[in-house]
């Protein structure tokens, strides 16, 4: 790292070369991951802790604007980087979690999965950077600091899941079924596409219960609840259990011809599985009912009107004498 002319202290006397031979050398045995960009994005310092942190020597990246390998597998832009190449606004597409940028003369702040391709791994980064100005204002360099959040972040996802999925099936809870349709509602009503909504019982679960015991009541419940998970093909499919022996299966953008389709499909799957029900009506095994409901949101429309849509239709096909699947459209 060359020292940089006009490089001033606060006090404003000019640094001299044994001031600048100790910031250095301090900052290469920092204990926090630490690496320094000239004003050309060139690395300047790549500390011996980023170098535990990344796996890449400092002899290998020093000197070049090859920095972004010990973090991710293609090319692609760091804060730093961001700081040197005055593009802070790019912040939201490259970082999960960021500041505002407006702020950026007190520095940039972001979070992100960064795959560390040496380490192979995937950490979840706290990052800082932030630019050093001599008296004139003129850019001398930008240091960015990292720190491992990962089994933070690990910590959170899991009391995150928890909160939003169901302990025995595994599927999400009621919880995470409201938000998650309230989610796709709104998008659905954005884009004026179809969203449908199956709602599943399982027929005579309480005879099945008092048969045969709640052991084998929460077996039956979780072999239901694969059925559902294997249903819910798509990225944006949503299987949860809804509720006791109730189970629901959000479909976004897909018609009512379709729908239906996934909900024989689920009714098929289940009566594949066999399971034994003495007090059941459909040949002595496990089945259920599907009420299934599509819509193409209005402004005047609830997405508590899908459910109760759905709802509906299950009473329909249980009515009918279950085992089956109704259908309702909305559109």
């Amino acid at each position: 790292m060359g020292r940089k002319e006009g490089a001033v202290n606060r006090e404003g006397r000019g640094v001299t070369d044994a001031d600048y031979s100790f910031a250095v050398n301090l900052m290469q045995f920092l204990v926090v991951p630490t690496f320094v960009l000239d004003p050309d994005g060139k690395v300047l310092i790549w500390n011996k802790a980023c170098e535990r942190l990344t796996g890449m020597p400092a002899a290998e990246v020093v000197g070049t604007t090859e920095h972004w390998r010990g973090f991710y597998d293609t090319p692609r832009l760091c804060l730093a980087d961001l700081i040197v190449q005055k593009r802070e606004a790019e912040m939201a597409a490259l970082y999960v979690t960021h500041d505002d940028p407006s702020g950026q003369s007190f520095g940039l702040h972001a979070q992100n999965w960064c795959v560390m391709p040496r380490m192979g791994t995937q950490l979840y980064l706290a990052i800082d950077a932030g630019p050093i100005y001599d008296a004139a204002g003129k850019l001398l360099a930008v240091v960015e600091t990292l720190r491992d959040m990962s089994a933070q972040k690990k910590t959170q996802i899991e009391l995150e899941e928890r909160a939003t999925h169901d302990g025995l099936t595994g599927i999400v809870n009621r919880r995470g079924f409201d938000e998650r349709l309230q989610v796709e509602w709104s998008s659905a009503s954005r884009e004026k596409q179809s969203l449908a909504l199956i709602m599943i019982d399982v027929d005579h679960f309480k005879r099945y219960n008092d048969t045969y015991g709640h052991l084998a009541g929460d077996d039956c419940l979780k072999r239901i609840a694969a059925v559902l998970s294997q249903a819910a093909l798509r990225p944006n499919d949503l299987a949860a259990r809804y509720g006791g022996e109730e189970f629901a299966l959000i479909l976004p953008s897909i018609d009512e011809q379709g729908a239906a389709v996934v909900a024989s499909r689920i009714r098929e799957g289940v009566a594949k599985l066999a399971i034994p029900h003495g007090g059941g009506e459909a040949g002595g095994i496990v089945t259920v009912s599907l009420g299934v409901a599509t819509v193409t949101p209005e402004p005047s429309m609830k997405h508590q009107d899908l459910i109760a849509w759905a709802d509906r239709a299950l009473y329909q096909a249980k009515h009918a004498g279950r085992n089956r699947v109704a259908a309702l459209s909305a559109s």
